[in-house]
């Protein structure tokens, strides 16, 4: 099924009429001159304002990804994306957007920047959409956005791809699909589906997979008509040189990221195997990401005790009960947290018993 939307028709009337920020070097497409037109400092290793559309760096993503550059914008990390989303489609104060929780906390945050009510739906037993429950907001022409994040943050499991189609083929609005931990999964990315589905968006990163968090570059994959949009409200030059030029330098080495992948992968069937030993572990969730939610015996306790031993792990148990968020690190640091962990737990017992 071809799905095509006006996207015209949600997109916010200002964005619409904006009349976006240009510079000569957007006229200009030769790579060597005399430029006289931004007013930079003509001395200085760094003295040039950067491509303000990444096209080097958007050629190279898109070998690896099979991947359109008219399809991709690459922002400060994903979050920068998230933001626009909200700034090109959703009037504050009249606009509503819908999440699944527990989810990335993010698109709440950037929903109360951007005045925009949220609508929380919270996701089944299993961690999956509850599609009865979320399709009544489909009669709002208010909703504009729809987040799907899968595999989801910080549950780790990846969404049914029978009810993302669902609801890719029901609403009406814009649906964005966060990828952020796809390398670590077997799923394949929604970006093939960008062709079929106008209305859909899909958010990577270089900041998991690739090792890059320091650098924030965030993709986001989309049809051309709403990449129009995305380039009109970005700020001009929202990537240093500095970031692009060591994206590609790391990107070019496709050999050491599989091999990173599959430590991280084997790593991660070693902590579940390790962490099922455990008496104090209670449950793990299955995970499709390099992080693992695990339900402990009395979390909150857990926590601290691996905080006083310089263990920094997520406490998630405000939104899943008794539960932390692990990453998965290097297998010495793995190594570490399960003796931490298998020494609190005999502590425990000697407590018990005595």
């Amino acid at each position: 099924m071809n799905k095509n939307i006006d996207i015209k028709t949600l997109v916010r009337p200002n964005i619409e009429r904006l009349s976006p920020y240009t510079s000569a070097r957007d006229e200009y497409k030769g790579k060597e001159g005399v430029f006289l037109d931004a007013n930079e400092n003509p001395f200085g290793v760094v003295n040039r304002y950067p491509d303000p559309y990444q096209k080097e760096l958007k050629e190279v993503i898109c070998n690896i990804k099979n991947g359109k550059t008219s399809q991709l914008f690459l922002g400060n990390g994903s979050d920068e994306a998230i933001d626009l989303a909200y700034r090109i489609f959703c009037e504050p104060k009249r606009d509503k957007a819908i999440v699944f929780s527990p989810t990335y906390g993010m698109y709440e945050v950037y929903a109360n920047i951007n005045e925009v009510e949220l609508i929380d739906i919270p996701l089944d037993g299993n961690f999956q959409i509850d599609i009865e429950k979320v399709t009544p907001y489909f009669k709002d022409p208010q909703v504009k956005l729809l987040f799907i994040c899968s595999p989801n943050n910080p549950t780790g499991n990846l969404i049914n791809r029978e009810t993302i189609f669902t609801l890719l083929n029901q609403f009406k609005g814009i649906v964005i699909i966060d990828e952020a931990y796809i390398d670590f999964s077997n799923e394949p990315s929604w970006i093939s589906e960008i062709e079929r589905y106008n209305n859909l968006i899909v958010l990577q990163t270089l900041s998991k997979g690739w090792g890059m968090a320091g650098l924030r570059i965030g993709m986001a994959w989309m049809k051309e008509e709403v990449l129009y949009y995305f380039n009109k409200v970005k700020s001009p030059y929202n990537l240093s040189s500095i970031n692009q030029e060591a994206a590609i330098k790391q990107l070019s080495d496709i050999a050491l990221f599989n091999s990173n992948i599959n430590v991280l992968l084997e790593e991660r069937t070693r902590m579940i195997n390790e962490l099922n030993k455990l008496s104090i572990t209670k449950f793990i969730y299955s995970s499709n990401a390099n992080y693992l939610l695990v339900e402990f015996e009395e979390a909150d306790q857990l926590y601290k005790a691996l905080i006083n031993q310089e263990i920094i792990v997520r406490n998630r148990s405000k939104v899943v009960d008794n539960a932390l968020r692990i990453s998965i690190g290097l297998p010495s640091e793995n190594t570490k947290l399960l003796n931490a962990l298998k020494n609190i737990e005999n502590e425990k017992e000697s407590i018990i018993y005595r």
